[in-house]
């Protein structure tokens, strides 16, 4: 397939900062440096993933699409919530024995998506600026229902709904049309405001940025809607001011965008090794670079031919890419007029 070299960089670059903010999260009542770096990624990092998974679900309606959606993203997801629960009961941790659908760590995302496909089924019979406006009434809404929370992944997919339908929506020249000078210098100014902001900000709790609880269990019953608006604002704001400044050139890197898939299933088993070994420290900026680089190395190695080659099967439960290996073929990334063998 011939692909467009900004998705993979995009994608590539935002599992990078999911990997990151996992490794750091433990970290940052050790610095306010840290937890602002930490509030900024949390900011915009899932919205911006989101508003792509929107994009590429353009495919919507066509025969066979809600079995295919549970083959690809409830199969894997009972799949990894049995070896999480496996993972976090052998190594001693606690809450190994959550219920089914309780998601452990990043697995909310699969439970999310399939209800977003779902819900664009009816969400795109109606007009962008309509639907996209209910959708966004919707997120500000369930945050008043107390008994919302992280079962089922209900309130992150009323919450984060308003992005992915968003990016179905989307066109590429709307989202290239922020790569002219002026929308980058404007996306640097929104940058530089919003690490102002929340440098001179109080400190709030971080867990209004993961959109799994009800104000009410945030504490601000009444006025926690006024800070999801804020959320929304920033969300979308650093989106784009964040896809302004990724190129539409290929890298030896790009290719890896490809696998951020595999990234998001399996990091967690590392992340949870080194939480538990609490080796992690970054007290000066040599310690950060070796986190950036250790973030770095974790995503290369999910995203590696090798490790697409053992998982496939149990991710995707294909065998496309081992036969294809058993013959000593390669699979071809194409972009532009240029090919690349992965």
């Amino acid at each position: 397939m011939n692909r467009e070299a900004f998705f993979d960089n995009a994608k590539i670059f935002l599992i990078f900062l999911v990997v990151f903010g996992h490794l750091i999260q433990p970290l940052i009542t050790e610095s306010p440096v840290i937890l602002t770096m930490y509030q900024f990624i949390y900011l915009f990092h899932m919205p911006a993933m989101i508003l792509l998974t929107g994009f590429f679900a353009k495919g919507i309606g066509k025969l066979g699409y809600v079995s295919n959606l549970m083959r690809k993203l409830l199969l894997p997801y009972l799949l990894f919530q049995l070896i999480y629960s496996s993972y976090f009961y052998y190594t001693g941790s606690e809450g190994w024995d959550t219920p089914l659908f309780y998601p452990h760590w990043s697995l909310w995302f699969l439970l999310s998506l399939f209800s977003w496909h779902i819900l664009l089924i009816f969400f795109k019979k109606i007009p962008p600026f309509f639907g996209i406006s209910l959708a966004v009434i919707l997120g500000l809404l369930v945050g008043y229902i107390d008994t919302i929370g992280h079962t089922y992944s209900i309130s992150r997919t009323f919450v984060f709904f308003p992005f992915f339908l968003g990016g179905y929506w989307l066109t590429k020249e709307q989202i290239f049309q922020w790569k002219e000078p002026v929308y980058r210098l404007i996306s640097l100014v929104v940058i530089l405001l919003t690490v102002l902001i929340l440098t001179i900000l109080p400190d709030f709790q971080v867990q209004w940025l993961f959109g799994s609880f009800s104000y009410g269990a945030l504490e601000a019953p009444q006025l926690g809607v006024l800070f999801r608006i804020a959320q929304y604002f920033f969300g979308i704001s650093l989106a784009f001011s964040i896809f302004a400044w990724v190129p539409r050139q290929p890298f030896y890197w790009t290719k890896f965008g490809q696998q951020t898939f595999y990234v998001y299933l399996l990091h967690g088993l590392f992340i949870h090794f080194f939480r538990e070994t609490e080796i992690l420290r970054i007290n000066n900026v040599f310690e950060f670079l070796l986190v950036c680089l250790l973030a770095m190395a974790i995503v290369l190695l999910l995203s590696s031919r090798v490790v697409f080659l053992s998982f496939q099967p149990v991710i995707e439960g294909k065998l496309t890419a081992l036969k294809l290996a058993m013959k000593g073929k390669k699979s071809t990334y194409t972009v532009g007029n240029s090919k690349y063998m992965y």
